[in-house]
């Protein structure tokens, strides 16, 4: 099964539905689609993850819903870990926090992957469709409460923090999973609600989240076959320096942060119309 114009053109199918690359046009649009995943991660902290699996199905012109979604969460594990570099060189990481969200992650997430592939491909896709317009009707809200650059999980916080972290942190694994993204646009507000950390710390400590929980699903879907490497590799190339760019532009227009992440809310919702609509 094929999607849309530039998948009829340019996708050629193997038996497992992954998409082997044969023209210059293909690995453009491999490269390209990397790219702007790598650049929404490292701009906003999330959101790349989920550009994904509709980028590799409408785009590139893979034909299965699941070998989308596990070639898409190796790609996001190393795009997060590229653009990750930045921020914990400026030391907009709070590692403490970030560890223990990714270890109640990990479970939510290996157990949300088991329950992905047992679920239709078509279903899957509506479903994705239904959570990117979630996703982006939550990222339009304000955030009310009021940031704590100080925050920091120690033995005298940790009766607080670690009860907000862990059952927020197996809630995104596990939706994380079960739709093979990495989550990022869940995690950064989740962590801010546990923590209070201002925005920026939550998009660099986020992006450890991503990684962990992007490992975790493409660990499974390896294991069951649903991967296209050629694809992968050719995403995490453009992946790892749109990541690159992103950081930059967000340390440059830092200042319009909140901009961008309204008009990406936007965009999100669009595309999850578009996705719900296009498999009913």
């Amino acid at each position: 099964m094929r999607h849309g114009q530039a998948a009829a053109a340019y996708a050629v199918e193997p038996a497992n539905g992954g998409l082997r690359i044969v023209a210059a046009s293909e690995i453009l649009l491999a490269m390209a689609s990397g790219g702007l995943i790598g650049i929404v991660l490292g701009l906003i902290g999330g959101g790349g993850s989920i550009l994904a699996v509709p980028l590799l199905v409408y785009v590139v012109g893979v034909g299965s819903i699941h070998a989308a979604i596990g070639t898409a969460a190796v790609a996001v594990t190393a795009n997060a870990l590229a653009g990750l570099l930045g921020y914990a060189r400026a030391g907009m990481v709070k590692w403490p926090c970030a560890f223990v969200f990714a270890a109640a992650g990990v479970v939510g997430a290996a157990v949300g992957a088991e329950i992905g592939k047992a679920v239709d491909g078509t279903h899957l896709l509506m479903l994705f469709g239904l959570l990117m317009i979630g996703v982006g009707l939550s990222m339009l809200r304000k955030r009310r409460r009021e940031a704590d650059p100080d925050v920091r999980l120690s033995r005298t916080t940790a009766a607080v923090l670690v009860p907000r972290l862990v059952p927020m942190g197996t809630g995104v694994g596990l939706a994380a999973g079960f739709f093979g993204i990495g989550g990022g646009f869940l995690i950064v507000p989740a962590l801010i609600a546990a923590t209070a950390m201002p925005f920026t710390y939550a998009i660099g400590t986020s992006l450890v989240v991503v990684a962990a929980l992007g490992a975790t699903t493409a660990a499974s879907y390896t294991l069951s076959g649903h991967v296209d490497w050629p694809l992968t590799a050719l995403l995490v190339i453009g992946g790892v320096a749109g990541a690159e760019m992103g950081v930059f532009l967000g340390r440059r227009l830092a200042s319009h942060k909140a901009l961008f992440e309204r008009a990406f809310a936007v965009l999100v919702i669009a595309i999850g119309v578009y996705v719900a609509i296009g498999t009913t």
